[in-house]
């Protein structure tokens, strides 16, 4: 098979010239079932891979302007949402998630969606005194046009894999990623499989520091391993994670992202979430990258875990494809089980050929890699 080996410079020449050949993950898995691996690899240069799934995992970053007599912060709220000070004389940081209070609904994903929308917000700030900061308390109302630097941090943009989450208690189960039926009256699966980054790009090898991705429309990068990097977790022979593996924390300005593929959310029993969608490229530059990124929804897998058991290591039944999970029935420990996916799979297609089209038009750019994330990564437990 002759899959003549690439370099980053050609496929930017390429892209300079407008001859850039993109297409996006399931339309890559297509070209090379019906035509071959060799004849996907020369009618593709880029690959286009990406997800919309829910996240309580970041905080929104707000550089706030000076006020006189100055106020350097300790505490605020912001929509009536608390927010945290005291990095900085005008510094506020709000968790996307978070909160139990299902009367009021609110947390930081809200607020930034409210950012976004442009309405005016309440805004009350406690000052900690001090000789030159000398004042104690501010209010006024804040638009996000009024902020010079206003970031949103993932602290985990993507993960190689997700799960399948299931019950085996009796009744309604709230969770991270929306209720579950007990006993095993439903499976919800994370992770949209063929379509996502790390199920075309193992280990997120190409997603070292500083590398572009699409954020929710805007352009950000990635800053490093994420929350729970584990890039040592099992794997297929093919090299595909069988657990969520490596992940990538990144950052984006919020100026520039776009509400279609943001939505705030709220689960019940669990608190706020915030629905994103991602995309990164996936440069085919030899042969294994593109027998990686052939693989079908058929032979990747995503563990089946037991949420039942609050505890750190929870039951397993094993591993199943999405290509059963993306039909809506799984096996599990014997039963046959409905499954859905706790993602949105429109929104990330459609922000996917969002990135498709900005790598033909030579607006998202293609850069090579310097450094890849970090080979070691584990978690160490709090035990007692």
């Amino acid at each position: 098979m002759a899959c003549r080996p690439r370099i980053p410079e050609e496929l930017r020449q390429l892209q300079r010239a407008g001859k850039l050949q993109v297409c996006t993950a399931l339309q890559f898995r297509e070209l090379a079932a019906s035509q071959g691996l060799e004849a996907a690899y020369s009618k593709t240069h880029v690959v286009a891979a990406g997800s919309c799934e829910f996240t309580d995992q970041g905080q929104i970053w707000l550089s706030l302007g000076p006020c006189d007599p100055p106020l350097r912060l300790k505490q605020a709220k912001l929509g009536g949402v608390e927010a945290s000070g005291g990095f900085g004389p005008g510094e506020l940081c709000l968790p996307i998630g978070g909160g139990l209070d299902s009367t009021r609904r609110r947390a930081g994903a809200h607020i930034l969606d409210k950012l976004l929308m442009g309405e005016e917000l309440p805004l009350e700030l406690l000052g900690e005194a001090t000789t030159l900061h000398p004042r104690r308390e501010f209010q006024s109302r804040l638009q996000l046009k009024q902020l010079g630097t206003a970031r949103l941090f993932l602290s985990r943009a993507i993960s190689e894999n997700g799960v399948v989450a299931v019950s085996s208690a009796e009744g309604l189960l709230p969770g991270p990623i929306g209720g579950l039926l007990g006993p095993f009256g439903n499976a919800l699966f994370s992770c949209s499989g063929a379509r996502s980054i790390g199920l075309s790009m193992p280990g997120l090898s190409q997603l070292g520091p500083g590398q572009p991705l699409l954020i929710a429309g805007a352009i950000g990068q990635v800053l490093g391993p994420g929350s729970g990097h584990q890039p040592s977790c099992r794997r297929q022979l093919s090299g595909h994670a069988k657990a969520p593996g490596a992940t990538v924390a990144a950052a984006v300005n919020l100026q520039g992202l776009q509400r279609q593929w943001l939505k705030p959310c709220w689960f019940e029993g669990h608190g706020a979430a915030l629905l994103i969608a991602v995309a990164a490229p996936v440069l085919l530059l030899n042969e294994k990258q593109a027998l990686q990124a052939a693989v079908p929804d058929e032979n990747l897998e995503a563990p089946v875990l037991d949420f039942s058991i609050p505890r750190r290591i929870k039951p397993s039944f094993g591993t199943v494809s999405y290509g059963a999970l993306l039909k809506g029935k799984i096996q599990v420990d014997g039963r046959l089980v409905r499954a859905a996916p706790a993602c949105s799979l429109n929104f990330g297609d459609s922000h996917t050929e969002l990135l498709s089209q900005k790598l033909k038009d030579g607006s998202f750019p293609i850069r090579a890699w310097d450094a890849p994330l970090e080979a070691e990564g584990s978690l160490h437990p709090l035990d007692s």
